[in-house]
């Protein structure tokens, strides 16, 4: 099974695909570990679509989670199995990324390069409360659910990710 998980910063992108995994039995990749190296530094955009490729072409299961359009986003659609879109409104976002913020507040999550400790300030608030949801990235989750929507999963809320995690659960797994 390929699944790949896309939408808004903060509504669970990471930890959804390391249920997923474990239940799968996929290995997991987590683009914001890709794109970031130690200390919130950029990794060269070659290096990242190597890294996101070699993965692609070397698992027959997989699961990804991230936006970044420019690392095989079309690929990964396509080939995904089954493509998660978490939409949650901007304010459980940005109530999650607190939390997630209080919780590994000077450490560094398991989904990051390490060095990349948890940062909560007002660049990326903005970014979870409007920037990250522009036009632009509506525009393409819209494109998703229409290009590819027998194998779309709109998750919208908490209720929905619960209903979807005990159906998950009740599922056989692979691990």
């Amino acid at each position: 099974m390929k699944t790949a998980i896309i939408g808004y910063s903060g509504s669970g992108k990471s930890t959804l695909a390391r249920r997923i995994g474990e239940h799968d039995g996929a290995e997991v990749l987590h683009l914001d570990s890709v794109h970031f190296l130690p200390g919130w530094t950029e990794r060269p955009r070659q290096e990242e679509q190597e890294i996101v490729k070699a993965f692609l072409d070397t698992r027959r299961d997989w699961v990804i989670d991230g936006n970044y359009s420019k690392l095989s986003y079309d690929r990964r659609m396509e080939e995904a199995d089954r493509i998660i879109l978490l939409l949650f409104n901007r304010f459980d976002c940005i109530r999650r990324v607190t939390r997630r913020y209080n919780a590994y507040k000077d450490l560094t999550r398991p989904d990051m390069a390490e060095g990349c400790s948890e940062k909560l300030d007002l660049e990326f608030a903005l970014w979870v409360l409007w920037k990250g949801r522009r036009k632009q990235a509506r525009d393409r989750y819209r494109r998703v659910r229409e290009k590819y929507p027998d194998k779309t999963v709109v998750i919208k809320n908490q209720k929905q990710l619960d209903l979807f995690l005990r159906e998950l659960a009740e599922s056989p797994g692979r691990s």
